[in-house]
């Protein structure tokens, strides 16, 4: 359940830090990747050498080195977090987290999260049943955050009672239950297209489009991600193929890209074409490369594609979900509309070529979400990671 998660933990100053190596051993034999970041105090608590060790990651807590202008992007921990544990918080970073007051890598991480924020109090008797500290913590409740409370112990203090930070098999129990929570989409087939296909004229050359196939397989990252089965069928891009997916087909033809779809369809839960396939293939090929004649003028006959998406929404079963994507440069929205009930689509995506930063060889993405029953969604620029985890949402929300 916790293979290749990505967990950010962030330690405040409290004594209960010393618990953290063990918590990070746990996650790590879990097969989990931890990344720690620490603020100046915590340090005092326990080293980053030993945290260092135990998460094989460097222990972060500067955002710059002045001497030599090296600093650590606090935006780039945010998106690489599938959750972001903050355990021991103190009072005092809780206060300034509720606050928006940043002074330290840890707060500003906090500010950037995109995952889901855990948070494990620790403090001593009287400062936990402090009226600000409550009405902190509920805050932090009211915002979406997950509570680990604290449980009644012996403190450092000598007091006894609440305030002393669940235990790190406990923490390690709960991270673990977060995750199988999110897995909705656990053992669930889904079929993922991803990039151009390639109509070849003659052995060198060929029509086809600017897609980098980037979007598709942010798609197959995140459901990995989820727990889902992931069989990814790739046009001819240059990406890796992400951690956990079931099986990749390398096609390159829309003819070839049709019959891997076809194939793997009719035992699948959900089908996302994201490949933008070719609309026309030449109606031959040339065997041999085709050389400049005496005219300038070179003619090539053109013949549709077979359309996967039409064609898999004439045999899709009533539980199974099909996703479209829709790229348009006019009339946008009505065009998608139209294309989702065409194909007997559950949704489409759709982008416009309008939207600068959106659509073909670039890392972000603009889109909107339209259902079966014509309700519309839209969402801001952003990274096609971001979108992905938009469009799955949408999907876990569906089924």
């Amino acid at each position: 359940m916790l293979r290749d998660k990505n967990i950010l933990i962030g330690i405040t100053a409290s004594i209960a830090a010393y618990k953290i190596p063990i918590l990070v051993r746990l996650l790590r034999k879990a097969g989990a990747n931890v990344q720690v970041l620490m603020t100046e105090s915590s340090k005092a608590f326990v080293t980053p050498l030993t945290l260092s060790t135990v998460s094989n990651n460097p222990v972060l807590s500067e955002a710059f080195k002045a001497d030599t202008g090296e600093w650590n992007s606090h935006i780039e921990l945010a998106e690489w977090a599938d959750l972001f544990l903050i355990a021991p918080l103190s009072a005092n970073s809780l206060g300034k987290m509720v606050n928006g007051i940043v002074d330290n890598l840890l707060l500003t991480t906090y500010l950037s999260a995109r995952s889901d924020v855990m948070f494990a109090p620790a403090m001593d008797l009287d400062m936990y049943q402090h009226p600000s500290t409550k009405t902190n913590i509920q805050t932090f409740v009211d915002w979406g955050h997950i509570l680990i409370e604290p449980t009644e112990g012996e403190l450092a203090s000598g007091l006894c009672g609440a305030g002393r930070m669940e235990e790190p098999e406990n923490i390690y129990k709960a991270i673990e239950q977060y995750f199988e929570n999110k897995s909705s989409l656990k053992s669930k087939k889904i079929l993922i297209s991803a990039g151009p296909t390639f109509e070849a004229i003659d052995p060198v050359r060929f029509i086809g489009n600017h897609s980098s196939g980037k979007m598709g397989f942010a798609l197959a990252n995140e459901l990995a991600k989820k727990g889902a089965e992931v069989y990814l069928v790739a046009g001819p891009v240059s990406i890796n193929t992400p951690k956990g997916i079931v099986e990749r087909i390398d096609v390159k033809s829309a003819e070839e890209m049709y019959d891997a779809c076809h194939s793997k369809f009719p035992n699948m839960d959900i089908a996302i074409m994201a490949a933008a396939v070719a609309d026309y293939a030449p109606k031959t090929k040339a065997k041999q490369k085709l050389k400049k004649g005496n005219t300038d003028i070179l003619k090539i006959d053109l013949l549709p594609t077979k359309d996967i998406l039409y064609s898999l929404g004439q045999i899709k079963k009533n539980k199974q979900l099909l996703i479209g994507f829709a790229l348009e440069t006019e009339n946008e929205v009505v065009n998608a509309i139209t294309k989702l009930h065409k194909k007997n689509l559950d949704l489409i995506v759709l982008n416009s070529m309008n939207d600068k930063g959106a659509g073909f060889g670039v890392d972000t993405n603009k889109i909107t979400l339209i259902d079966s029953k014509d309700n519309a969604q839209s969402f801001d620029l952003k990274s096609k990671e971001a979108v992905a985890i938009d469009i799955v949402q949408k999907i876990e929300s569906m089924i």
